[in-house]
C-alpha cells in the first residue's frame, strides 16, 4: 500500500526536481491556453457555419439584394463573414454607381467590388485563422518540452542512485516514474492541440471556398445589373 502511495500522481509531482516540476508548470500553462482556444475556435467556427448556411438560404430565397444590405447595414456590427463580405462589395457597387463614370478611372466598377470583397474576406479569414498558430506551436513543441523533462528527471535519479551502495527496483523507480510524467504531461497538452488544429484548419479551408464561390457568384449578379 505504501509502494502505491509513494507512485500516485500527486506525489511523483511533489516529490520531482525542481527542473522537473517548472516543466511541469510550463506544460500545464500550454495545456489550459490549448483548451482555451479550442474552445474559443470551435465556438467561433461554428457560429460562422452557421451564419454562412443561413445567409445563403436568404440570399438565393429570392430576396431582393437591397433589402439585404439593408438589413446588414443595421447590423453591421453582429454579422457574420458571409453576410459583412455581401455589405462590403454592396457597399462599393451603390457607392461606385453613383461617381461620374470618370471617377473610377482605369479600374471598371466590378474590379473596385472584387477589392472591397477580397479585402473584407481577408479580414474574415484571418479572424478565423486567429489561434491556430498557437495550437500548432503548442502541438509541436509539448513533446519536447515533456522529453526535457524526463531526461532531466533521469539524469538526476541515477545521478542520486550514485550515492548509493546498493539499489533494488524499488528505489529507483520512483524516480524514473517521476520523469515519465513530464513526458505523459507533454504528450496530454499535444495531442489536443494537433487534433484542434487539423480540424479547425478543414472547417477554415472549407468555409473559405464557400466564401470565395459566394464572391465570384455574387460578382456575377451586380455585373448584370451594371
Amino acid at each position: 500500500m505504501e509502494a502505491t502511495a509513494d507512485l500516485s500522481i500527486i506525489t511523483l509531482i511533489t516529490r520531482a526536481s525542481i527542473v522537473v516540476q517548472i516543466v511541469l508548470a510550463i506544460l500545464v500553462i500550454f495545456s489550459l491556453a490549448s483548451w482555451t482556444v479550442i474552445f474559443q475556435k470551435w465556438f467561433q467556427i461554428s457560429k460562422a457555419r452557421t451564419e454562412a448556411k443561413n445567409f445563403d438560404k436568404r440570399f438565393w430565397g429570392g430576396a431582393d439584394l437591397n433589402q439585404l444590405y439593408e438589413t446588414a447595414s443595421d447590423n453591421r456590427s453582429s454579422i457574420g463573414p458571409m453576410e459583412g463580405i455581401f455589405y462590403s462589395g454592396m457597399t462599393e457597387f451603390l457607392r461606385s454607381r453613383s461617381r461620374p463614370e470618370s471617377a473610377n478611372g482605369s479600374f471598371t466598377l466590378i474590379d473596385s467590388i472584387a477589392r472591397a470583397m477580397r479585402a473584407r474576406f481577408q479580414r474574415e479569414l484571418d479572424g478565423l485563422e486567429s489561434g491556430l498558430s498557437l495550437l500548432a506551436t503548442i502541438g509541436s513543441v509539448s513533446p519536447y518540452i515533456g522529453l526535457f523533462g524526463t531526461v532531466w528527471g533521469i539524469m538526476d535519479a541515477f545521478t542520486g542512485l550514485g550515492n548509493l551502495e546498493s539499489a533494488s527496483l524499488a528505489v529507483v523507480a520512483p524516480g524514473i516514474a517521476e520523469a515519465l510524467v513530464a513526458t505523459a504531461i507533454g504528450l496530454f497538452a499535444a495531442i489536443p492541440a494537433v487534433i484542434g488544429y487539423n480540424r479547425f484548419a478543414y472547417s477554415i479551408d472549407r468555409l473559405s471556398i464557400q466564401y470565395e464561390s459566394f464572391m465570384q457568384e455574387f460578382q456575377n449578379i451586380l455585373s448584370r445589373q451594371n
